[in-house]
């Protein structure tokens, strides 16, 4: 009985590890949209995030009046569009490495936008500084855009 329970013992530990390290490699991301954070108006929670290959963002209607929308020319090559519905919590797995520019689309004229870093790939940045950004949403890409 007693060399039965060791390798069961040893087993439950790998098993607890397993699920432990798994939970910890993932990188999935909160964001959430926002009215006001600080002294911003209109705002995503986290205006750049890096993660994974696989992993998810979850964006969060925390104020009313938000969506997500990826900006066309801001996401690398193959990616399909996506754009969510006004008012609605959304989420996106990231499959394919590169930048990914999005903006609120009430409120991109208003700096309401975030940037996504997969696999801290930054090899479509000059597609990224292309973009034709509105209003105050100028300035705060090239804020980002410089310190990505």
């Amino acid at each position: 009985m007693i060399k039965l329970f060791r390798p069961l013992k040893v087993l439950s530990l790998l098993l607890v590890l397993s699920v432990l390290y798994n939970f910890q490699a993932s990188a999935d991301e909160n964001i959430e949209m926002l009215n006001k954070q600080g002294k911003e108006l209109m705002v995503f929670s986290k205006k750049i995030v890096n993660i994974g290959s696989g992993d998810t963002v979850f964006w969060k209607s925390t104020d009313p009046g938000h969506n997500v929308e990826f900006i066309k020319g801001g996401v690398p090559a193959g990616v399909d569009k996506f754009k969510s519905k006004v008012n609605k919590d959304t989420q996106y797995t990231f499959e394919v490495p590169g930048i990914y520019a999005y903006w609120c689309t009430p409120h991109k004229g208003m700096g309401m936008i975030g940037f996504v870093v997969v696999g801290n790939d930054k090899s479509n940045i000059e597609a990224i500084k292309k973009i034709k950004f509105l209003g105050k949403s100028k300035k705060v890409a090239a804020q980002l855009i410089n310190s990505l």
